[in-house]
Order: structure tokens, then sequence, then C-alpha cells
């Protein structure tokens, strides 16, 4: 989605559109979505009375949990969004695009009044990481440890989110690529900074490089 502005809107800030509509007609109802999403997401769903939950990432895992969880609405930071309401389950842009402009419409609200109204955060984009296969489990289970140490809130659904005062970062085994995955979030562009150099650090023990972003 693009807006009047010529902003993009991200498949995570689209999913808090969605999620308040849903929410207000299956108040309580569980959302899905991948690890690699903004907290603002999930605070969002949250706020709006649903409940978040957190899964790997994965356009089958994604689909399964939504099922499980009778979910009415899931997606990732892909682009898959699925509607489990008035829907078949499936993921479909066009059908996506549709309940859009029906939010909109009844809202009043223009997409780029909507993404005005999101908190701001700074984040990378997916980071990849060249890592041997063998070597991906070993690599995350020693920086969870290290985080661990450090009293950090660890999240383990898939590889690990590390939640810290000032935001997130996450690091976590490609199911497709010998590569290891990671993103931060921050409330400002220096805390993004400072995450982005302590996971550096980290990776910089077992010989890895955390690409620029």
């Amino acid at each position: 989605m693009v807006d009047a502005e010529g902003q993009i809107l991200w498949a995570d800030q689209l999913m808090i559109l969605l999620a308040e509509s849903v929410l207000r007609e299956r108040p309580g109802a569980p959302i899905v979505a991948d690890v690699k999403a903004s907290q603002t997401l999930f605070d969002a769903i949250a706020a709006a009375g649903g409940r978040p939950i957190l899964s790997p990432s994965g356009y089958t895992v994604i689909r399964s949990r939504m099922l499980a969880e009778n979910a009415p609405l899931a997606g990732e930071m892909s682009g898959h969004i699925f509607f489990n309401d008035d829907w078949t389950g499936y993921d479909d842009a066009l059908y996506v695009a549709i309940r859009t402009l029906k939010v909109l419409a009844r809202s009043g609200e223009s997409l780029a009044d909507f993404r005005a109204r999101l908190p701001k955060t700074f984040s990378t984009p997916e980071l990849r990481i060249p890592c041997p296969d063998e070597r991906k489990a070993a690599v995350i289970a020693s920086v969870a440890d290290s985080a661990r140490a450090a009293d950090a809130q660890i999240d383990e659904t898939d590889g690990i989110r590390v939640h810290e005062a000032s935001g997130w970062w996450l690091l976590r085994a490609s199911n497709t690529q010998a590569v290891l995955a990671a993103r931060c979030e921050a409330n400002s562009p220096d805390e993004l900074k400072r995450l982005k150099a302590r996971l550096a650090a980290l990776l910089e023990r077992h010989g890895l490089e955390l690409p620029p972003s």
C-alpha cells in the first residue's frame, strides 16, 4: 500500500489498520503476526482489545497458527496477510485490498491520516548474515546466553527476540538459506544504532558480520 503522500505502508502497519477493524466486530479475538513484525503491531492489537500472538515466520507456519487459534486475521512482514473472517483463511492480495478500502470508506480516514497517527519507530530491514547451516543453532544459542547474562528479556518463539527498554532485536535462522536473519527496532535513531552495535558485537565473537542497513 502507498498513501497519497507517496509513503509505503508496510505489512505490519497495514495489519494494525485491519486488526482494529476486525476487533471492533470480534473483541478479544487472537491476531497472529510473525516475529519480524514491529512491536507497534502487537501493542496496537492489545490496545484494541485483541490477543496478540507471536508466531515463527513462514507462510505455512503463520497460516497453521491462525487456524489453530481460530484467529480472524494473521500476517507477516513478507506481505502475506490472511483473513479467516468472511473469507477462506488464505492470503489473497485482492481481498486484502478490498478489505482495506472498506475500512477506509467506513472510517473516512485516509491512509496518510492513519500512518500519521502511528507511533514513530526506527528499524532496520531484514539483515541477512551468511552462516553455514550446521553453525546456525550454536550461534543463536551462544548469543542468547550472552543476552540472558545481561538480564535481557528474551522470547524464543523463532530464534531469539530480545526486548530492551528502548526497543528490540531479532536473530533467527533462515528456513531456506544458509543465513541468519536479524532485525532491530528502536524509538530513536540513536537507540537503533546502539541496538545494532550490541548485536554486531555479539556476532563478531563468532566471526560473523552484521551488514549495514
